[in-house]
């Protein structure tokens, strides 16, 4: 009975102990993304590791989904005991909660990724590496990823060629990234062709595409068409629209539309 009464003494002095490191920011408010461990004194059973949603939200045994989102470490603490005393379940639990992972520990990844998300931030992780967990670019992403955070306090912006990081070594694009740093990869910038093109439609604009690669990424004039007769509709910064008649050479820009006209003969 007394080492039975030493391990439960031993164990409460370690939850005491745990519970003032994670209250050394006591107004730290919980969000989506922040990594818990959960556990209530003398039930093992209880103890889990969680992640916040993105709705505030976490999934606790016995008290189902339990918002979290916006409280103080030691108020999600008293609202997890009060679900499992109010449902009957454990008389005056003693709940405490460690913050694992603060989602400033955190990066995020969104646009045309293959998992969007946070990750952790490791040791000098860098853009290619963040890239890598969150499945790259998708097919429809940018060559271009935007990097926005803090830097010395101050809002801190940059754009990253993606294909540079892995084209060149020592890349000066493959910055080291900080804790709550966002990467955003946007939407490739497309080209519209339709008339008399063998595949009218919409198409990646690629770095350099000139007129005449982008007839060639629409296969090209039909018979009734001419590569000769091409017309270009493009939007200006004033919101108008400028007619065009290209040269094969000139360069495709965002959102162009090439018209391919028919033939005279």
């Amino acid at each position: 009975m007394i080492p039975a009464l030493i391990r439960s003494l031993t164990l409460g002095m370690a939850l005491f102990a745990m519970n003032a490191a994670a209250q050394d920011t006591p107004d730290y408010p919980l969000g989506a993304g922040d990594a818990l461990r959960i556990q209530v004194f003398q039930n093992p059973d209880l103890t889990i590791e969680t992640r916040i949603a993105e709705n505030g939200s976490i999934t606790y045994p016995l008290i189902g989904a339990v918002e979290l989102g916006g409280l103080s470490i030691a108020a999600a603490e008293k609202k997890i005991a009060a679900a499992l005393e109010g449902g009957g379940f454990i008389l005056q639990p003693q709940v405490n909660i460690i913050l694992i992972t603060p989602r400033s520990n955190q990066v995020s990844v969104l646009g045309q990724v293959n998992r969007p998300g946070r990750f952790p931030l490791e040791t000098l992780t860098r853009v290619s590496d963040m890239l890598a967990i969150a499945g790259g670019a998708t097919l429809g992403g940018d060559d271009f990823a935007i990097v926005t955070g803090l830097r010395n306090g101050k809002p801190y912006r940059k754009t990253i060629d993606i294909p540079a990081i892995y084209l060149h070594e020592q890349s000066e694009e493959n910055i080291v990234l900080s804790g709550g740093d966002t990467i955003y990869v946007h939407r490739a910038p497309v080209f519209y062709i339709y008339g008399e093109a063998q595949r009218p439609g919409v198409y990646r604009i690629e770095r350099g595409m000139t007129v005449m690669q982008a007839l060639a990424q629409g296969g090209g004039p039909t018979i009734r068409g001419s590569e000769w007769r091409l017309r270009l509709h493009r939007k200006n910064a004033d919101g108008s629209v400028e007619k065009i008649s290209p040269e094969m050479t000139d360069a495709v820009q965002s959102n162009d539309i090439i018209y391919v006209r028919e033939s005279i003969f």
